[in-house]
C-alpha cells in the first residue's frame, strides 16, 4: 500500500476532493468515472415547461388532462437506491407513484389511468426512458433537473429545482 500525497480528482470542472490513500483514491476516482454517479434523489419542483400541451396531445392524453396539466406545476420526489428508483409525481389533483429498476421493463400508469410499458436505462449520468410513444432523457444540469421528452416531431422540456 502507498500514500498519495496530493492527487486531486476533478469531474466536469469541479474538484471532488484531495485523495490521501490508495483505497480512498480508488473510491473517489471510481465514483467520478462511473456514469451512474449522478444522484437524482430528492424533492423537485417543476418551475418551467415547454411544449407541454403539444406533447400531451401527440401522445393521446384526454383534453381534461391537457387542461389540468397546463395549470399545474407538479412536485416530483425521486428515491434512488442503486439501480432501484421510486418516482412520485404530486399534484393537487392526484399523486402517481412509479417504481422501476434500471434495465428492466416496468409497467407504469399515465395521469388518466392508461397503462404503458417502459424501460429506463442509465447512460453517462442520464436516465433514459423508452416507451412505444416517447423517449425521455432526464439529467442534472447545474442546480436543475431537466427532462427532455420526444414524441415524433414534438419535444417537451421540463425544468425542476430541488426544494
Amino acid at each position: 500500500m502507498f500514500t498519495v500525497l496530493d492527487l486531486r480528482v476533478f469531474s466536469q470542472g469541479q474538484q471532488l476532493g484531495t485523495v490521501l490513500t490508495e483505497a480512498h483514491c480508488t473510491k473517489e476516482i471510481s465514483a467520478a468515472a462511473q456514469p451512474g454517479a449522478m444522484d437524482f434523489s430528492g424533492t423537485w419542483k417543476v418551475y418551467t415547461e415547454e411544449n407541454l400541451e403539444e406533447f400531451l396531445k401527440i401522445i393521446g392524453a384526454p383534453q381534461m388532462v391537457v387542461k389540468m396539466r397546463k395549470e399545474i406545476k407538479p412536485v416530483i420526489v425521486i428515491e434512488q437506491k442503486g439501480k432501484d428508483f421510486t418516482y412520485t409525481m404530486k399534484t393537487p389533483v392526484c399523486t402517481k407513484v412509479h417504481s422501476f429498476s434500471l434495465g428492466q421493463e416496468s409497467e407504469m400508469e399515465s395521469l388518466d389511468g392508461r397503462k404503458f410499458k417502459c424501460t429506463v436505462r442509465e447512460e453517462k449520468g442520464k436516465l433514459i426512458a423508452e416507451t412505444a410513444k416517447f423517449t425521455s432523457v432526464r439529467e442534472i444540469q447545474g442546480e436543475d433537473m431537466v427532462e427532455t421528452v420526444t414524441s415524433g416531431s414534438v419535444t417537451f422540456i421540463s425544468r425542476s429545482r430541488r426544494v
